[in-house]
This record gives structure tokens, sequence and C-alpha cells, in this order.
């Protein structure tokens, strides 16, 4: 059974380190690593879906508690919120794991890219959006929404996880009024608890391929680490920015996947 290095070749393992670098970084400003890190796990060989779905978790959990204590020391998210929104999108999660263990994600992916391309549009037609901070709710409205936020989106990553990071900061500056800045903040702590939720499913299963799982996280701690400083420096504008070109990625990403899966399959 692979444990990790077997029979992988030493540039395979360079391309993880990169990749887990650069994920890392993404995650840290705006969330979408997994669109880095994932096919270059599925190039393991060896490997199955699930062993490299898995292990990209455990990388990922490493990116974001890294990524989210840096914020915490230079933003100061306000942690009444991101808590028990955190804990909330742990266990969405954990049932969103669950879900997908049972259901064809491909029949979620064409709503999600509708999703996505209504984001991109709301958000560049609105340049300043989460520019500043200006809460729309307050008491416990704003707390309500916040776990609402964390539960579907908790699901949502367990379910099928691309463009989770992304989901919440648009979540965070639209419903809730936050900038860019703080949602970015706050998305990480609630990212974090989303990855510990699905390793909370897949470590009884031993899908975790521990040696790639470690290198992968060492990786992507140095990206969270210098995404998340680069994020706090450059302010709202550059997140946006970031976002703007991480969805437009996602989209593209996600509409080959059910081209592929509906059209191309339906021609054979």
């Amino acid at each position: 059974m692979l444990s990790g290095f077997e029979d992988i070749q030493f540039y395979t393992i360079l391309l993880i380190l990169v990749a887990g670098l650069a994920a890392g970084w993404v995650d840290a400003v705006v969330g979408g690593g997994g669109l880095i890190m994932l096919p270059v796990m599925l190039m393991v060989p060896g490997i199955t879906p699930v062993q490299a779905l898995a292990t990209n978790k455990m990388g990922s959990i490493f990116g974001t508690t890294t990524s989210s204590v840096t914020y915490y020391r230079r933003v100061g998210p306000d942690l009444r919120t991101a808590i028990p929104m955190a804990l909330i999108a742990l266990g969405g999660s954990f049932a969103g794991a669950v879900v997908a263990a049972n259901l064809p994600q491909s029949v979620f992916k064409p709503i999600i890219v509708l999703a996505l391309i209504a984001v991109a549009i709301f958000t560049a037609l609105k340049p300043s959006l989460g520019a500043h901070t200006a809460l729309k709710h307050s008491g416990h409205r704003h707390y309500l929404l916040a776990c609402l936020i964390g539960a579907a989106i908790g699901f949502y990553d367990g379910l099928l996880g691309p463009g989770t990071g992304s989901f919440l900061v648009i979540a965070l500056v639209s419903l809730m009024g936050y900038a860019f800045l703080e949602a970015s903040a706050k998305a990480k702590i609630v990212n974090m608890a989303t990855n510990a939720g699905a390793l909370l499913f897949f470590l009884p299963h031993g899908s975790i391929l521990w040696g790639l799982g470690l290198l992968a996280g060492a990786a992507n701690m140095a990206g969270g680490y210098l995404g998340s400083r680069m994020a706090v420096r450059k302010g709202s504008g550059f997140i946006r920015v970031v976002f703007l070109a991480v969805v437009a990625v996602l989209i593209i990403k996600l509409g080959w996947d059910v081209w592929q899966e509906n059209v191309l399959h339906a021609g054979r």
C-alpha cells in the first residue's frame, strides 16, 4: 500500500513542494489553493482520488493555520464572529464529506460554475465593494448570519471544495459588509476549521498519505505565511484583484470539467 514516497521520482517531490508553496500563498490571500495542489497530488503514482483529496486537506490545514495566526497578529479579526462561524463550519464540512461519499459530485458542478460567474460579475461591477468595513447587521442578526454562512460553505467544502476560501471571502464582504482584508482574515480561521472537519472524516478511513501530507504541509505553511503578510501589507485592493483572478481560474477549471463530463462523454 502506498504510504507516502514509494516509487515517487524526485521531480514529482519537487513539484509538490513548489505547488504547496504556491497553493499556500493563494489560500492565504483569497482561497483556491486546492486548484494548484490537488492536480499535482493526482500525479503521484498509485494514488487514488480519495487519498489525493485527504492528503491535500492535511497539507492545507498547515497553511491555513499559519495564515490564520499571521492574520490574527497583524489584523486582529473579531473572534466573537470568527470562532462560532468556524465551529459550525467544521460540522458542516464533516456532513458534506459524508454526503460526498454517496453522491456524484458532477451533479453540483454546473451550479457552482453559474454561482462563480455571478460572483465575478457582481464583484467586477462594484469597484468599491470591500474597500472598507461597514457592517450591515448588528447583534444577534450579525452572528446568526455568520453561522449560516459557516454552515453552508462548510458543507460545500466537505462536499466539493474548489473555491471554498473565495466563497467565504465574498460572503463576508457582500452579505456582512467586511472589507476584503478583514474578510480574508476571518475566512482563514473558518477555512482551517473546514479542513479539520473533512480530516475528521478521512482519518478513520486511513486515506491520508502522511509523508506526502507533511511535505505538502511544510510548503503550504511557508506559502501561507508569505501570502498573509503580503495581503496585510497590500490591503483590500490587492486582495480584490487576486480574488477576481482566482474566481476566473475557478470558472475555467470547473467549466471545463462540466464540458468533459456532460458534453464530451455524451458524444461517445
